[in-house]
């Protein structure tokens, strides 16, 4: 029992991160006037505080994994997490700010601290399942804040006192973690030399697959933010933004049940990556190019599930790469988010800056879309790491 509990710690952790982070950029004008900081530019920093931390975060989580050990690196996330409820109590837009770089830091941690917990806890059969499932886990936070911040707003009176909720129950997640966590040795389970050898943030550096996993997911995160963080700042759209936000949260949770089930019949990782890549880019085009409320919202969730579709195969294949261990995947994750949120952040700084400057906020959508391409474009950079369906049932005819 104890790894379905660490699980649904990790999981529950996260959701709360992407809650806390959309509820503030749902409340974005709120806080803005509460402080008396306008613009367009200046409304994206309240999400660019998150990635820029995230960016750092994810760079350090390999240090600190090896310097604290799981149990207390993921406490120590959890903690920052909660943290960044304390910019409910801030008196000015920069202490705002710093308690989301908190927060950033947290969720950076914590998302790359799920490979090495599935890689030791759940063997490669099960691993496309929880892959899939910890993919929803931002997605299932997005959701919950898309559809409750409004009431919980009313309810609680203030941005602060929703903001600070959010913090007390991610401090009590950090509690219940300590009380059920326990370290996990970070070489593997083998004394093979190849798998046993220190895999090191230089060594990770110089390897070019470290680089073009970023560069083809770094586009569908920047699209991916866009929908939550800078779509509903524009009023530009066939219907209004955050319903689309909301149909497409939706529908990529069933995109994401689809890809763990895909990812677990096709022995192929490329092709479902490609045609969700594909299958992106076309129906965000169609969803913010329309003036028809039905069109709009078809392709908002056509777009939804197509983004969610690829990413159980986008994670699950840097484990199957030969030598794998749980150190090994700290660092190709902590470069893979690192470099996806740094890429993110320069997009998105870019996009509103443009609009701002032209006067046509608009932009900044088609920027986001035609970025969110990235993935079908890189992922002819990847290697497979499936096994062809002839050879899978050579190996299972002969065994």
């Amino acid at each position: 029992m104890r790894r379905i509990i660490v699980e649904v710690l990790m999981f529950s952790a996260y959701a709360l991160f992407a809650a806390s982070w959309v509820a503030g950029a749902i409340l974005t004008p709120e806080i803005q006037q509460s402080f008396a900081q306008m613009g367009l530019a200046n409304a994206s920093w309240g999400s660019n505080a998150i990635t820029l931390a995230k960016i750092l975060g994810n760079l350090a989580a390999a240090i600190v994994l090896v310097k604290l050990g799981i149990r207390y690196a993921f406490a120590a996330a959890i903690l920052l997490i909660a943290a960044g409820g304390l910019g409910a109590f801030a008196d000015s837009y920069n202490g705002w700010l710093l308690s989301r770089l908190a927060l950033g830091l947290g969720g950076a941690l914590a998302i790359v601290y799920f490979n090495p917990v599935v890689l030791h806890y759940f063997r490669p059969g099960e691993r496309p399942v929880v892959n899939g499932i910890n993919a929803a886990a931002f997605n299932t936070g997005n959701l919950l804040a898309l559809l409750t911040t409004s009431v919980l707003l009313q309810w609680l009176g203030s941005w602060e006192n929703l903001i600070f909720l959010y913090s007390t129950m991610a401090a009590s997640l950090a509690l219940l973690w300590w009380l059920c966590a326990e370290s996990i040795p970070l070489a593997g389970s083998t004394a093979d030399s190849e798998r046993a050898r220190p895999y090191r943030l230089r060594e990770g550096l110089a390897d070019p697959f470290n680089w073009w996993l970023p560069l083809a997911y770094c586009g569908v995160l920047f699209c991916y933010i866009a929908v939550f963080a800078l779509f509903p700042l524009l009023d530009t759209f066939a219907v209004q933004s955050t319903h689309l936000s909301a149909v497409m949260i939706a529908a990529g949770m069933v995109g994401t049940v689809a890809g763990i089930v895909t990812t677990k019949r096709l022995p192929m990782r490329l092709p479902v990556i490609r045609a969700g890549g594909a299958g992106l880019t076309l129906s965000a085009t169609a969803m913010i190019a329309t003036s028809s409320p039905t069109i709009a919202y078809s392709a908002a969730a056509m777009a939804g599930f197509f983004m969610f579709l690829p990413m159980t195969a986008l994670v699950t294949l840097p484990q199957e790469l030969p030598g794998m261990t749980p150190a090994r995947i700290t660092v190709i994750f902590g470069m893979f988010w690192s470099i996806s949120y740094g890429i993110e952040t320069l997009l998105m700084w870019s996009a509103t800056s443009f609009a701002d400057a032209s006067g046509i906020a608009a932009s900044a959508a088609w920027i986001a879309v035609a970025c969110s391409a990235s993935l079908f474009v890189v992922s002819f950079k990847l290697p497979e790491t499936g096994t062809s369906a002839n050879t899978e049932r050579s190996v299972n005819a002969n065994t």
